[in-house]
Order: C-alpha cells, then sequence, then structure tokens
C-alpha cells in the first residue's frame, strides 16, 4: 500500500532529539520486484530519489528525501524469494536493545520469528518478526555511525514533507495487539477514536510521541502495518498515483486533525 498524508496544520509534537528509545520506529523498508520502477513512481508521488545499488548488500537502495535526508530502504525481490512467497510490501523497523532477547520474548508472547536475528555488517543485527496476529515488521539494534551515537533516526517525522508520519496497525485482536505491543515495546494506547461499526481508533504513544494507531482489520484483510509518507497535496498525490500507473484503493478523505490521506497500491503490487 501507498498511503500519503497532507500536510496541514503543525504539529505541537517534536521530533527527538536524542538517541531513539526501544519501541520507535527507526527504519522503513520497501520491498519490490522493480525497484527502477518503483523509483520512477515514488520519485513523482513523494519527491524521493533512490540511491545506487550496493552489491555486497543484495542490491540495497537507500530512499532519498529532496533535504538530503532519508526516508528508508529498498530491498529487490528476486526470482527465489518469489518462490518462497516474497510480495512488494513496506516494513517498519523498531529499535531494540538486544534482537535476540527480544525474539525470544515475542515467541513467549505467542509472535513468530520470520527470519532469526542476522548481522548486517556496519548496519546493525536485524530480525523479522510477526506479532501474535500474524502483523510482520523488523526489530533492530543499529550500529550509529562514528562520532553520532547520539543522533536519532529521522525516517518518522509526525509533519516533515516525504517521511513517514503515521504508522498504522490493523489487527484481527486490537485489543491483544495493544497489550502485546504495550509489553514488549512500551507503548501506550489509552486515548481513542469510536468509529462506531468499525470498533475503536486507538491511538499509539510513546515517550511523548504519537506514533500512529491500532484499529481493527477490515473483512478479508490480513493484519498488517500501513504507513502514510506526508506530501504537500493528496489531490495532487492521488492524479500523480493513477498517472504512473498506481491504483487508489480509497480517498482523499479528510480525517480528524485536518489531515488528507489517500490509500492506494504502486504499480509493483
Amino acid at each position: 500500500m501507498t498511503d500519503v498524508r497532507e500536510a496541514s496544520a503543525p504539529t505541537s509534537q517534536q521530533a527527538r532529539t536524542g538517541p531513539n528509545p526501544t519501541g520507535d520506529f527507526i527504519w522503513y523498508e520497501l520491498m519490490t520486484t522493480d525497484s527502477d520502477g518503483a523509483n520512477a513512481f515514488y520519485d513523482a508521488v513523494v519527491g524521493w530519489s533512490f540511491g545506487e545499488s550496493a552489491p555486497e548488500y543484495q542490491g540495497y537502495r537507500m530512499i532519498n528525501t529532496s533535504d538530503g535526508g532519508f526516508a528508508g530502504g529498498v530491498m529487490p525481490i528476486d526470482a527465489e524469494m518469489q518462490q518462497h512467497g516474497a510480495r512488494p510490501t513496506w516494513l517498519g523497523y523498531l529499535n531494540v536493545d538486544d534482537v535476540d532477547e527480544k525474539v525470544a520474548s515475542i515467541e513467549a508472547a505467542g509472535g513468530k520469528a520470520l527470519m532469526g536475528p542476522t548481522d548486517i555488517p556496519n548496519v546493525g543485527r536485524i530480525a523479522m518478526v510477526a506479532d501474535p496476529q500474524g502483523a510482520p515488521f523488523y526489530i533492530m539494534k543499529p550500529i550509529p555511525p562514528a562520532g553520532r551515537e547520539n543522533e536519532p533516526s529521522t525516517v518518522f517525522s509526525p509533519d516533515a514533507k516525504g517521511r513517514c508520519a503515521w504508522n498504522e496497525l490493523s489487527s484481527s485482536d486490537p485489543v491483544a495487539a495493544r497489550h502485546f505491543y504495550a509489553e514488549q515495546f512500551g507503548w501506550k494506547s489509552d486515548d481513542f477514536m469510536d468509529m462506531g461499526e468499525h470498533g475503536e481508533y486507538r491511538f499509539i504513544v510513546h515517550h511523548g510521541l504519537r506514533l500512529g494507531a491500532i484499529a481493527g482489520t477490515m473483512q478479508g484483510q490480513p493484519p498488517h502495518w500501513r504507513y502514510y509518507f506526508r506530501v504537500p497535496s493528496v489531490g495532487q498525490a492521488k492524479e500523480t498515483v493513477e498517472a504512473k500507473g498506481g491504483t487508489i484503493v480509497m480517498g482523499p478523505m479528510e480525517v480528524p486533525g485536518g489531515d488528507h490521506i489517500l490509500i492506494g497500491i504502486d504499480p509493483q503490487g
């Protein structure tokens, strides 16, 4: 899913000014069957450019923002990965102190390790896991660049254009999911919006920063995380998505707080 939010009223939340605490989103990754095609699409829609591929990291590419920062990375899906079920998707990385201990804790709580702890030279130690309802995500113990150990990740920002501005979990059991993420990552989800027949939309707050929300799945959808990227205009983004071969699933529509959103699928699926 390609989800965008329109810039509106400035948020009162402040970005991190020190190291990210355990449970922060510190990276986002697009897995795709066509990195060049995805580059052209997201450049037009969000204003990103993908860096050169890194052969030593299986052709991994960085997502560069217009202000010189990063929005995440791009992992190409090859034929062998597709044979094992890999499909185009977005995944988020949560910061942890110890990847191995957290994998064990997640499994003890009913989650599952999809890819065991793995070291990436000069980057960090990672693992891909799923929560007890089946929504996948990564956990990571990063290796900060020398001299920048106290700088936070900037891939998530509530108000910066070109960054992820909202992390939304659609779960088959939102109550159980709230408890799982609270126990594993220290998230609070006390505030909510009543969505009537669709249940509660529970806002995720972590160390004073609103990260996103937890809600129930729509009929027929598997549990999943969805990430919203901020653009100057959702109306313009809709036109560009359609012109560049993407598909609009929902929106544009206004949401509480004044933002406008749309949900779509990129040309790679």
